[in-house]
């Protein structure tokens, strides 16, 4: 085989291509990496930079405080790596001083924290023991985007003077399999750094819908009623699939040059929809959407991540897809006609999806568990075999205060970081944790050492039940939604005049299809409720703005997958309240002194009670399933409670 130094002339006949790293002083070994490409490929060979970082163009001018600007640490490292760019990790949930909580709507994944050391910058990787790994990933990187015809290498005196030359960044990652947390997959993500973008230059528009929680768990739920066939899909290099959507120019990424030229006399002209950007998601998206609809396949109007054809659903989060059908033969052809638009592997039936594994039990459930990130938060806090594991999350005789009187929290843990993973933990699969981790999150600003001790006591919790999570097994087609209030749970006069937010009620709420739960929450109502009724109240109005449109994705799923009359009944929802005064307030839109001051918006549902698609009903207290997301309780009603609701 021929080998072609990437200093020779392009013109020169080819048989194969090479990709080779070169060896050079001033770089990290790159070892003997290599890649065979075809002989009509260019030359893409990882070359040294020796330019050091700069600080922007007009760091000569002077700040409002007349100090001169000068480049710190962490801004000199992101000249090569841009965090907010990388799309394959999230950041800590950071929360506000009205302690607001995320939705049950939101993107799954954006609670994801950094779940442990296997996504790093490019001069981290360099510094492993697995360097030759993510090298290996990077010029597979370059080598496929150069293949494909991703870009196109033009002179920097081409670049229109409008457009800015955007960076290069790196995203490297090691992948491991959730259960066992084995590597079985060195990944390097080339990016554009859409930090440096300009609004009305080369994006506008960013939004790009993902699949609820939800629609997820709804799904899996009506897999196991019907026993339907499964298969997982991913879309390979799903952003460069799509044509970008205006003119976009990067540099040739650190470390290569590509034809033989280098970053000092040419740049890349992007052809296709490249990571990093702004509006990579927004184009994807867009890009699938019309080849699905050209495919005949039809978007749900409840949840725009939801597509039918005959009888087939598919659910698609960014780029993981969830193929469903009754039929096995029907399911397969579709998969197939989507392999005429898409590159796509298939990973087979159904075993983790969105950072869950979903494992299928001998007994025909579904157990929905995350090991791999309750171990990353036990081995961050430095737990080990001895560490003591609890029986419940929280303390049910502590209410967790600001605690001013407390030393600050000086762990060698990050405390959001841990909040963050706990957070994405609890909106996944782990409800039992959701009340402890909220009251936790409240805090993040400003941790004191009684914050860090009840995140250790979630901790020791999660420690004894790591294999843990919700097992679905279906009984029925009904819905039921479990609310309930803590009335002025947070209260604390002698802070009462600098903190009123502790004059605030806690809504708690799960909603159940077939006895198996698709959502709940956990989170501070956002005004202060002047009675146990209008907490009560406000709690209900609050599921039901959850719960209103998944009835209407069932009523939808009914309709589209034909399901037969008498095993599906009319969707009906059994909304399960304690309290008498709320009950009342639903059925019998009175204007009574106490509530007339009740803000319109609460009032939505009324209609939905009155045409009799949802009924309100009296529960005991003892049996109110919400109260765990609520307050923290004690440890015979939590095990109950978690009982009903998790299966375990």
């Amino acid at each position: 085989m021929k080998q072609i130094s990437a200093t020779k002339d392009k013109e020169e006949p080819k048989e194969n291509v090479e990709v080779q790293v070169t060896d050079e002083a001033d770089m990290p070994d790159f070892g003997e990496a290599a890649e065979t490409v075809d002989a009509s490929t260019e030359v893409i060979t990882p070359m040294p930079d020796n330019e050091e970082a700069k600080k922007p163009e007009n760091n000569d001018t002077l700040r409002r405080s007349t100090r001169e600007w000068r480049p710190t640490k962490r801004y000199l490292e992101s000249l090569q790596w841009d965090e907010d760019t990388v799309p394959i990790s999230m950041q800590a949930c950071v929360y506000d001083e009205d302690y607001k909580t995320i939705l049950d709507d939101v993107c799954p994944m954006s609670l994801l924290a950094k779940t442990d050391g296997d996504t790093m910058y490019w001069d981290q990787a360099m510094k492993q023991h697995d360097s030759a790994q993510f090298i290996q990933a990077a010029v597979d990187e370059v080598t496929s985007h150069q293949v494909n015809g991703h870009w196109k290498v033009v002179p920097k005196e081409d670049v229109p003077s409008n457009q800015p030359v955007l960076d290069a960044v790196w995203s490297m990652k090691r992948k491991r399999r959730l259960l066992t947390n084995e590597i079985y997959k060195w990944k390097a993500r080339l990016n554009l750094h859409g930090g440096q973008q300009e609004y009305g230059v080369n994006y506008w528009e960013t939004y790009a819908p993902v699949v609820t929680w939800a629609a997820i768990r709804l799904v899996l739920i009506l897999v196991l009623m019907y026993k339907w066939y499964t298969i997982q899909i991913d879309f390979v290099l799903a952003y460069p699939q799509a044509d970008v959507e205006c003119d976009l120019y990067m540099k040739i990424p650190k470390g290569f040059e590509i034809e033989g030229n280098t970053n000092k006399t040419h740049v890349l002209k992007l052809i296709k929809n490249l990571y990093g950007q702004k509006q990579a998601g927004r184009v994807w998206n867009q890009h699938l959407h019309k080849a699905l609809i050209k495919l005949g396949w039809e978007q749900s109007k409840a949840d725009e991540c939801l597509y039918y054809k005959n009888n087939v659903i598919f659910v698609v989060y960014v780029d993981d897809g969830i193929i469903v059908s009754p039929y096995e033969e029907e399911a397969k052809m579709e998969l197939e006609n989507m392999k005429k638009e898409f590159t796509i592997s298939v990973e087979g039936s159904l075993s983790d999806y969105v950072g869950v594994n979903i494992e299928r039990t001998d007994d025909g459930k579904i157990h929905m568990t995350q090991p791999n990130i309750i171990r990353s938060i036990l081995q961050e806090l430095n737990f080990n075999e001895g560490t003591k594991k609890a029986t419940i999350p929280a303390y049910s005789t502590t209410i967790l205060r600001e605690g001013k009187e407390f030393e600050e929290h000086k762990a060698d843990w990050s405390y959001r970081r841990i909040i963050g993973k706990m957070n994405f933990l609890c909106s996944s699969c782990r409800p039992d944790i959701a009340c402890a981790v909220h009251q936790a999150a409240r805090f993040s600003a400003n941790p004191r050492t009684n914050h860090t001790d009840a995140v250790k006591r979630i901790a020791r919790y999660l420690k004894g039940t790591e294999d843990k999570g919700i097992i679905l097994d279906p009984t029925d087609h009904s819905f039921e939604v479990y609310v309930d209030a803590d009335f002025g749970g947070l209260w604390d006069k002698d802070a009462s005049e600098s903190k009123p937010v502790s004059a605030k009620s806690r809504t708690g709420f799960v909603v159940l299809y077939g006895g198996c739960p698709i959502i709940w929450m956990s989170t501070l109502q956002s005004e202060i409720a002047l009675s146990t009724t209008e907490a009560e109240y406000l709690a209900m109005s609050t599921a039901l703005r959850h719960t209103l449109p998944i009835m209407r994705l069932v009523k939808e799923i009914k309709k589209k997958m034909k399901l037969p009359l008498n095993t599906v009944p009319k969707v009906h929802c059994k909304v399960f309240e304690d309290n008498a005064g709320a009950i009342e307030l639903a059925k019998v839109p009175k204007m009574r002194p106490r509530t007339k001051h009740i803000n319109p918006k609460y009032h939505h549902f009324r209609k939905y009670v009155h045409e009799g698609k949802i009924t309100v009903q009296y529960v005991p207290t003892d049996e109110q399933w919400a109260d765990i997301l609520t307050k923290n309780l004690g440890t015979e009603l939590f095990l109950r409670f978690r009982k009903f609701i998790l299966g375990w």
